[in-house]
């Protein structure tokens, strides 16, 4: 990106709303320390902030202090802001160079030091301009779960809209499914009558009496 294409430093910070900014660099102390300070003061009036940290006992609060001074001093002389309207909007520490250096030991050894520095921004504002917070966007997790449910309404639409056809359709053949049964019922008998004159008649069964009679055979026996 070049510089032409890049927004200015207020542009990023405040936009268009009204204020002023100031930014310290190369502070040599380590962010950690610098932001147990920042903490104190977030969200402040600018004026009360310099109360606080003229007696803070923290060795960062004389850096801070000249940083919010430096910020109101811009927004009282640059941007023509009263000072007492103004409180710290953003005020955060980002880590800066570290130097690195090496402290004898006993026995030949070295330690290695790490000297550390940070940069500074604080961004004062007047009261009255307090831009609104966005609104948060959101998640894919929650675009997961809306996807679900939007396409379980759709579904559930469609069916309501093709239940009552279904009903209708439903109750038409309800009636012909009870014509059908009676039908059903009376032909059976019939089916059964026909399947039983099919069938062959059974043969009697007669013994060889050599066409005889039995009576006249039983009276030849008795004879």
């Amino acid at each position: 990106m070049s510089n032409e294409e890049r927004p200015s430093r207020r542009a990023t910070l405040l936009g268009e709303r009204p204020g002023s900014y100031a930014i310290a660099r190369q502070v040599r102390i380590s962010a950690l320390k610098v932001r147990r300070v920042v903490d104190l003061v977030r969200g402040m009036p600018a004026k009360d902030a310099l109360d606080v940290l003229r007696f803070a006992p923290q060795g960062a609060s004389e850096p801070v202090y000249k940083l919010v001074a430096s910020a109101i001093a811009n927004g009282e002389n640059n941007d023509g802001l009263n000072g007492d309207d103004l409180y710290i909007s953003q005020i955060f520490v980002d880590e800066g160079m570290s130097m690195k250096r090496v402290k004898a030991r006993a026995k030949g050894r070295g330690d290695r030091m790490t000297k550390r520095s940070s940069h500074i921004t604080v961004v004062l504002e007047p009261k009255g301009a307090e831009a609104p917070k966005p609104a948060a966007k959101p998640t894919k997790a929650a675009k997961a779960n809306e996807a679900p449910e939007a396409a379980s309404k759709g579904t559930a639409a469609a069916a309501s809209k093709g239940a009552p056809k279904k009903a209708a359709a439903t109750k038409a053949e309800k009636p012909a499914e009870k014509a059908e049964k009676p039908a059903a019922k009376a032909k059976k008998p019939a089916a059964s009558k026909a399947e039983k004159g099919d069938e062959p008649a059974p043969k009697k069964t007669t013994t060889k009496t050599g066409g005889k009679s039995p009576a006249a055979t039983k009276s030849e026996k008795e004879a």
